[in-house]
């Protein structure tokens, strides 16, 4: 099944040239002609920009035809002519999803449009998406070796890790509520950067499962190294009273401990919820969806490892990198800290249950509101979109 593309339609890397069009030309009631480009030599020609055709379904038995074979043989092909993105992306669902053919997260790869279409929510397409990937990309975080939760999630609910570690089933949760999630509410335009439109064109961020891998480590290890490198008192606090820097392999509790809230249901919501909203309203500015590169799946830990050194020199890292600096001012100690006064305790304490997730987004956008420049103004905005 192939889409022959007209000159108006717009694809990611541009239109295709008019030389390059195949013509489709009416001779009767029921048959078309079909006209290649005049400068069309063969098998190995290639267009100036895009191809004139692209195929929406059966790009493997195309694939048997690459090696030669002595026989004729005949391939029956249904060809749309200007066909919209969506209703191939509806095509696509109907043949290859509805049936359970495919994992259907490389749907939503293969056709970033799926994840905001309306009709999908009748089939609990969306739901799909948003928990499948969710889980991909958790099981990224944990295992790949530049993540700085690389094994640092409780992946199987084990009793022991429990105050050691953020459970798989809470960093579903925390994706599936924040990155991966759709709009933040009725009439609220703070979305997802992986699951809703971005920017002023509304279009969907065409980002495979490896570039949103990449996207999350690269958040993390920004916020690693700005708690690394952080001085302040509560930080202090946390690595012990005789603390005189941190060696280069020595794990710091005001990371990874037990008493902080980086390590916490609460504050993994917190840095998801705000890292998100930030780089979700300054995506035109940030030059997101510009931002591509050969599909992979979150699994595939070569292709996110490309993917995350191809993203830190992009706009976005330096973004990110000031967000952290700034988060890392605020008080990071959860309740049970040692060395809390009872007003701060008590203070603390709202961050527990679903309640405290919406009170430290909260604090957390006010930290950022106060900064500086770019991050400042994107947070203010946020502050305003969600009524804080």
């Amino acid at each position: 099944m192939i889409n022959i593309l007209t000159l108006e339609d717009q694809r990611p890397d541009g239109k295709v040239a008019e030389k390059d069009l195949i013509k489709v030309v009416d001779t009767d009631e029921d048959y078309a002609t079909i006209i290649l480009p005049d400068g069309f030599t063969g098998a190995k020609w290639k267009p100036s920009g895009p191809y004139p055709i692209e195929v929406i379904d059966g790009q493997h038995r195309l694939w048997a035809f690459e090696d030669p074979f002595d026989e004729d043989f005949e391939l029956p092909v249904v060809a749309f002519h200007g066909l919209d993105i969506s209703w191939q992306a509806y095509l696509f669902w109907t043949i290859n999803i509805r049936p359970k053919r495919i994992n259907p997260s490389l749907a939503f790869d293969m056709y970033p449009l799926l994840r905001t279409e309306d009709w999908l929510e009748k089939f609990e397409g969306h739901f799909i998406y948003r928990e499948t990937r969710s889980q991909e990309l958790t099981g990224a975080l944990w295992a790949h070796k530049e993540s700085p939760w690389y094994h640092r999630i409780n992946m199987l609910g084990e009793p022991k890790l429990r105050k050691k570690m953020v459970s798989q089933s809470a960093w579903i949760n925390t994706l599936m509520a924040s990155y991966v999630k759709a709009w933040e509410g009725p009439g609220v335009r703070v979305g997802g950067l992986f699951g809703a439109p971005v920017g002023k064109d509304e279009t969907v961020l065409p980002w495979c499962g490896a570039q949103q891998a990449g996207f999350l480590i690269l958040m993390g290890q920004k916020i690693e190294k700005a708690v690394r490198n952080c001085n302040e008192e509560w930080a202090k606090a946390l690595r012990g009273k005789g603390s005189k820097g941190l060696s280069e392999n020595e794990e710091d509790l005001a990371f990874v401990g037990p008493a902080t809230l980086f390590n916490a249901d609460p504050g993994v919501r917190g840095i998801l919820y705000v890292t998100n909203d930030l780089c979700y309203v300054r995506a035109d500015a940030l030059e997101l969806k510009d931002w591509v590169m050969e599909a992979g799946s979150a699994a595939d830990e070569a292709k996110v490892s490309e993917a995350l050194s191809d993203l830190r020199s992009r706009k976005v890292a330096k973004f990110l990198e000031e967000i952290a600096k700034r988060l890392v001012t605020y008080d990071w100690r959860t309740s049970t800290a040692p060395g809390l006064d009872k007003e701060q305790e008590e203070r603390k304490k709202v961050f527990r249950g679903s309640g405290g997730y919406r009170i430290l987004r909260g604090h957390l956008l006010e930290v950022l509101g106060e900064a500086p420049g770019e991050v400042g103004k994107a947070s203010r905005k946020v502050i305003k979109a969600l009524g804080y």
